[in-house]
Parts: C-alpha cells; structure tokens; sequence
C-alpha cells in the first residue's frame, strides 16, 4: 500500500452502489455513471462528497491547502488511546509531512529497491516451491504472503506471525458485506481491537530497539530523533498495512486482467513487456479505489460548494477509467503509452512504497511464469475483498503445469 493508505473512521461505509457482491467486484459501471452525471456529488447517508473525473480526484489529493488529510480529534481515538496513525504521514499536512517522510526517504528510492531484487526473487521462489498439486489459491499461496514476508524482513519482525499481521491489516480497511448500526459497531470494534493489537506489538519492539545499532526500520524509527514515540509507532503500523495490503492485490489483479485478457501468455514470453502490463493493471484495477480528505475552507469543485470541514472521497479507480485522459479506458492495453495513471497517489502524498511494490509484482510475476508453463484461471466463483478502499479478490484459483 502506500502514504495514502486510510484506515479512519469516514472509510466505515460503502456506497450503496458498492455494498453488494456484484458493485465491489465491479464498480466501474457506477464510475462511468457519475462521472457523466454526477461528477462531484454529496451521499447524504456517509455525509460525504464523492469526486469521479480525472482532473478533480488529481486536485482532491494533490491540492493539501484546500484538502487536507490531516484527521480529526474523532477520527484519531482508537480504544482507550489515540490511534498512532493519526500522528503519521499519511494523517498530516506539511510542513509535519515532510518531517515525517523525509528521514526514510532514502529507503525506499528506486536505486536502493532495486538492490534488494534478489531477496525478493528468493522470498517468492520459496514460496512457489512449497505450492503442491496443481491447483492452488494464488492469494492464500503467494500474492499475499510475499509481500508481507519481504516488509517483515524490512522491518526485522518475525514472518511467521504474517496470518495476525493479514488479519490486522484487513480489519482497518474493511467494511462489513451486509451493512447495518450493528455490522457497522463491529466493524469499528474489529478495527480498534486491531489499532491496539498493533500498537502493543510494535511497543515493544521499539523500546526493545531504542539505542540499538541495527539497520532495519523499526531501529531506524526507534531511534529517530525527529519522530516522537507516537509517531514511531504509526511509521512502523503505517508500513505494516502498507507493505502488504497494496501489493497483494496488485499481484492478484494483474494476473486476473492477463488470464481476463487471455494475455498470460504473452506476458510470459516477452510479447507483451510485462512492466508496462503491471502499469496497466494499476490503471485497470487499481489496489487503493479511494482517498478521503476533508476540506480546510468553502471551495468550488466541479461546479459544487463544498463547505469548510467536509469530507471529500476522490475515487481514483474511477479517475483511472476516465476517457477525457485514457483512449478506450474500460480496455485493457498493455501497450498504453503514455500511462497516466494515479493508482499512486498524485503530490505530495504520492506512495513512498512505489517502487518497493513495483519491484515485488515485477519479481512475483517473472516467477510465476518461469515456474509455470500454463497458467489458467478455474471457474470457481470470484469474491472482491470486502472494502471500500482496497480493490481485489480474497482468493484467485489457478490451474498450472
């Protein structure tokens, strides 16, 4: 995932267009629709406004001065305490932002990810090597646990605890299936049960690290004079949830769009240039749908009032599929070029873990197609991921040889 990663309190609802199976496997259909005549609309039941076209999602999260993501006193409580994320960067503005970001830049500058191409190539030829039968379920098996296992190790905390770290991370972005008062009360419980099974985990471990010489990023938070405890512990849950739930479903959608396309093939071989396919894919279906801000002042969008403190839902799966900027946009072209796509993010919050999460579907990817001659998907039923922010399926059954 990525800096705009959100798991606040105004991602609690869906759309009504999105609470059933079919709107969260497909949302594009409603996209199309509101972007021709509803492009800047307010949803009375989430009390929030919802932007579509390109031009307007870009400016919702690039324009911080009018848009802010910084949170509210509400949305910062978590249990019995404030929740660490509200105090990280994907919660404040600059000049915050800056400081926050700017002491780990450097880990995570396309150079320096690229070196750890071959650590990753071994994370997931491990991981195929342990798949058996000729089926299996490529979420479960491999899309899910790669990336979690390669942020544990940036992270230096123990792999083998990543089912707790899934089911962390799910609980802060997901929505209930059928949502009701009582759905909607558990989801919350569910997700500050989670803020605080995180903020326990991670306590420790950074007081266990303060004055230590390690080179991993708990360590390098825990002794970052810049960050103040609480902020050490969202950098640290911040990249947790970010390390694993963005990269995850891009993996899983890439391979659905290329079998959808019938263009595995293709990929595998060379055809198609399997890095402009994975940029496709983000375009396509893109992992993060959404990003909310709240508005610092009454502002025009659209030809709509918005009002000082209001929320504002920029959905970028619908920027991605607007056609005043993309030929054909509800076609998969691997070859579209240029691909401007924000599935990233756009300005100053643009994803800090970019090129990380390239790099693991790019290596993903090549291993899955040098360890496979075939690879089809089964007809078993597709299930999207239960969510309005995050956008991919809970499980992906494939047949290989």
């Amino acid at each position: 995932m990525s800096d705009e990663s959100n798991s606040r309190g105004e991602f609690a609802q869906e759309p009504s267009a999105l609470q059933n199976r079919e709107g969260r496997l497909h949302p594009f259909n409603w996209y199309r629709e509101m972007r021709a005549e509803n492009p800047v609309s307010y949803d009375e039941e989430r009390d929030a406004w919802d932007v579509f076209r390109y031009d307007d999602v870009k400016t919702v999260i690039s324009d911080y001065e009018t848009f802010s993501s910084a949170t509210t006193p509400e949305d910062a409580l978590a249990g019995d305490g404030p929740n660490p994320l509200s105090e990280s960067m994907i919660s404040v503005d600059p000049p915050e932002h800056e400081r926050l970001r700017q002491f780990v830049d450097d880990r995570f500058r396309p150079g320096t990810i690229r070196d750890r191409r071959p650590s990753v190539e071994t994370v997931a030829k491990s991981l195929l090597e342990d798949v058996e039968g000729d089926t299996f379920d490529l979420v479960s098996a491999y899309s899910f646990p790669l990336p979690v296992v390669v942020i544990a190790d940036l992270l230096d905390i123990p792999a083998e605890r990543r089912n707790e770290f899934k089911q962390w991370s799910d609980a802060l972005v997901a929505a209930p299936r059928e949502q009701t008062t009582e759905t909607l009360q558990e989801n919350e419980q569910q997700r500050t049960q989670s803020m605080i099974a995180m903020t326990s985990f991670f306590r420790d471990i950074l007081e266990n690290r303060r004055g230590s010489d390690g080179d991993d990023l708990v360590t390098l938070a825990a002794n970052a004079e810049v960050l103040s405890p609480t902020e050490q512990l969202g950098f640290c849950i911040l990249l947790l949830i970010a390390g694993n739930i963005t990269t995850t479903n891009l993996i899983t959608n890439a391979i659905w769009s290329f079998a959808e396309q019938d263009i595995l093939d293709a990929v595998a071989s060379g055809a198609i240039d399997r890095e402009a396919a994975i940029e496709e894919a983000l375009r396509f279906r893109s992992p993060v749908q959404a990003m909310s801000r709240v508005a610092t002042e009454d502002t025009k969008l659209g030809g709509e009032e918005i009002e000082a403190g209001e929320r504002v839902t920029a959905w970028i799966g619908s920027a991605n599929r607007d056609a005043s900027v993309f030929d054909a946009p509800d076609e998969f072209r691997p070859e579209r070029s240029p691909n401007r796509h924000i599935a990233f993010g756009s300005g100053i919050h643009y994803c800090l873990g970019a090129p990380l999460a390239r790099l693991e579907a790019d290596v993903a990817l090549a291993a899955l197609f040098d360890r496979y001659e075939t690879i089809e998907m089964t007809d078993a039923p597709l299930q999207a991921v239960s969510s309005p922010v995050v956008y991919g399926l809970e499980s992906l059954a494939l047949h290989v040889e």
